[in-house]
C-alpha cells in the first residue's frame, strides 16, 4: 500500500521515514520527493508497505504526530490522476512592426 506523508520536515531522509514506518511493519520503499532543481526536500514523501494491515496501523499511529517538531499528515496515498488539457500552446503569432505605417 502506498502511503503519503506530508508537512516533513525538510532535513528528513529516506531513511528517516524508513525508520518511522519500519516500527509499523516491514517498509518496501521510502522516499522523501526533492525539488529537481535545488535537490531539496519538497517536504513531502511517499512510503510503500506491502501489509495493507501494517500501513493502515502506521496510518493510524502517525497521523497528526510530532516528527523532528513538525505535526506530519499521514494518509493513503491516491493514485496520480492524467493532466488535463495536454500541453497548452502558445498565443498567436503577432509578427513584427512589419508593413505599418505610422
Amino acid at each position: 500500500m502506498n502511503i503519503y506523508v506530508g508537512n516533513l520536515p525538510f532535513a528528513a531522509t529516506d531513511d528517516d521515514l524508513q525508520q518511522l514506518f519500519g516500527a509499523y511493519g516491514d517498509v518496501s520503499s521510502a522516499n522523501v520527493i526533492k525539488d529537481r532543481f535545488s535537490g531539496e526536500s519538497r517536504g513531502f514523501g511517499f512510503v510503500e508497505m506491502p501489509s495493507r494491515e501494517d500501513a493502515m496501523a502506521a496510518i493510524e499511529g502517525l497521523n497528526g504526530t510530532d516528527f523532528k517538531g513538525r505535526s506530519i499528515t499521514v494518509n493513503e496515498a491516491k493514485p496520480k490522476s492524467p493532466r488535463e488539457g495536454g500541453g497548452g500552446g502558445g498565443g498567436g503569432g503577432r509578427g513584427g512592426r512589419g508593413d505599418r505605417r505610422f
